[in-house]
This record gives C-alpha cells, structure tokens and sequence, in this order.
C-alpha cells in the first residue's frame, strides 16, 4: 500500500473461516448484502490478486484481521481492519492455510424460531421442530431457538500475502503499522 494514509474500515461484523474449498475462505462477514456487494465492488472489485495483503496482528487473547492492497481506482483506497476474539476456527485457518486463501464477503444472518426454516439448527444442536418456546428434548436446558444463516457471495479473489505478527513486530510491516498506528497508537498519544 501506498505511503500516504488510506481510509480504514472497520464497520462489519467479524471474520468467518471457510475451510471445504480448493484454498481456505476468509470472510468478512456483513449483516445485509447490498452494503456488502457496494463495498465489493467499489474497492476490493479493482485490487489485483497479486497485490492483496492480509495480516493478522495477534496480541494476547485477540487479533487483529487487516486486509488492504493498492487499487486501480486510488480515489477509492481503503483498507479493512477489525480486532476479534482468537478462536477455534481462527487457530484452524492459522495452521492450515498453506500460504494462500480466498477473500470472500460473506452475510451473517440470525434467525428465530419464527423466521428459520423446520430443518434449521438451534445453538443447541436440536432442529427447530424439537422447539415450542424452549427445547423440548429432554435433559436439554435451551430456552429459547437461535440459530442463524451464512450466505457467501459469489465473487473471491485469491490472496497469496498473508502474515501472521506479534503486535511488536508491526512496524516491519507498512501495512500492518499503518493500521495499527492510524485505529490505536495515534489516538493513545
């Protein structure tokens, strides 16, 4: 990325790990389509493959996701950042990932019992029709059906640049630092 400051964005949900694909999925994940599919199309659209980075910045218990890339269109730079919770499925992609992955944007629906489908899957692992209110498989203690639908969009690009860093490593990384820098070093001055 270029060395002036590039506009950080941070307004999406978090991370999903998509694992059953010829490379793994990395998924920024959106709670509606049509700001997802704009965003995609006016910034990730016009990044090359080959010029895409993404670093995960880990400090403690939490990571930073940060992803960004110089673009055809410079007027609609932009990098995406969020700091999330290390998971299960974050430690997964970490040790599986083979030096490339998909970026994919992706719609993180949650559903309730009015809204799912009969076939849907309670957090607690039981299907809706087992559910009037509360579970009603026996020994279960779920009071209530949540579940929810992940929908992956189509386009994907395939990223190759991908580093893993301790916090104290970033400023080796000019895209690493710039995010650090611009969404947390700078306003703690």
């Amino acid at each position: 990325m270029s060395s002036r400051s590039v506009p950080w964005y941070d307004d999406f949900l978090g991370v999903a790990y998509r694992y059953f694909d010829l490379r793994m999925n990395v998924v920024p994940l959106f709670s509606e389509r049509k700001p997802a599919n704009e965003l995609w199309n006016q910034i990730v659209r016009w990044w090359n493959d080959h010029d895409i980075k993404i670093r995960f910045v880990e400090n403690e218990d939490h990571y930073w996701f940060i992803m960004g890339s110089d673009s055809k269109r410079p007027d609609h730079n932009r990098g995406f950042f969020k700091v999330l919770q290390k998971s299960e499925n974050y430690q997964r992609f970490k040790k599986g990932h083979m030096g490339e992955a998909y970026i994919r944007f992706g719609v993180y629906t949650e559903k309730n019992e009015n809204n799912a489908k009969d076939e849907a899957i309670c957090n607690c692992s039981h299907r809706k029709d087992d559910h009037d209110g509360s579970c009603l498989v026996e020994g279960c203690n779920c009071q209530k059906f949540e579940s929810f639908v992940l929908n992956l969009l189509k386009k994907k690009k395939t990223i190759t640049n991908i580093k893993f860093l301790e916090e104290k490593d970033v400023k080796d990384d000019s895209l690493a630092w710039n995010c650090l820098y611009v969404n947390k070093y700078k306003n703690s001055e």
